[in-house]
C-alpha cells in the first residue's frame, strides 16, 4: 500500500455506499489521527484499534497486526453524514498551505484536515494556533 490515506478514504466512501455499519481499516499513526478527527469532528460514531490475526494459509507475513473499526455515523432517515471526501495532497503531488492561505470546505461547512509541525489537526485548528501544513483531505 502507497497512499495509506487515500485508501482510508476509499473504505469509508465504499463502506458508506454499501450502507455499512461499520469498516475494518489498516491501521498506521496517521490513520489513527484521521480517525481521531472525524471523530472530534461529529463525522463518525467511534472507533477503536483491534488486534487482528491473519488466517491459516495467508501470507507468511506478520501473524498479528492492528485494524481500525470506524462506526460509521447516519441520520435517523438512514442517511450518512459524510456526504464526501477528496483526498488533495497525493505522494505525486503535495499540496502545502500556508496559515494565510488555508482553504474552507463548503463555505466553512466542511472539514479540512492538513498535517503540521504541531500533529494532524483541522485548518480551524490550525488557524488558531497559527500554523500552515500540508493539506491532507477535505470532509463534507
Amino acid at each position: 500500500m502507497n497512499d495509506s490515506v487515500a485508501d482510508f478514504l476509499t473504505r469509508i466512501r465504499n463502506a458508506i455506499k454499501a450502507d455499512h455499519d461499520d469498516v475494518l481499516i489498516p491501521s498506521s499513526g496517521l490513520n489513527r489521527e484521521l480517525a481521531r478527527l472525524l471523530k472530534q469532528e461529529g463525522y463518525i460514531e467511534d472507533f477503536s484499534v483491534e488486534r487482528m490475526r491473519r488466517q491459516a494459509g495467508s501470507r507468511p507475513s506478520r501473524a498479528e497486526f492492528d485494524t481500525i473499526r470506524v462506526k460509521l455515523k447516519y441520520t435517523q432517515d438512514r442517511d450518512p453524514v459524510i456526504s464526501g471526501l477528496k483526498r488533495v495532497s497525493k505522494p505525486g503531488r503535495r499540496q502545502y498551505s500556508t496559515v494565510g492561505e488555508l482553504p474552507k470546505v463548503q463555505g466553512g461547512m466542511g472539514t479540512v484536515i492538513i498535517t503540521t509541525s504541531s500533529g494532524v489537526m483541522t485548518a480551524y485548528e490550525a488557524r488558531r494556533e497559527g500554523v500552515g501544513g500540508e493539506v491532507v483531505a477535505y470532509v463534507w
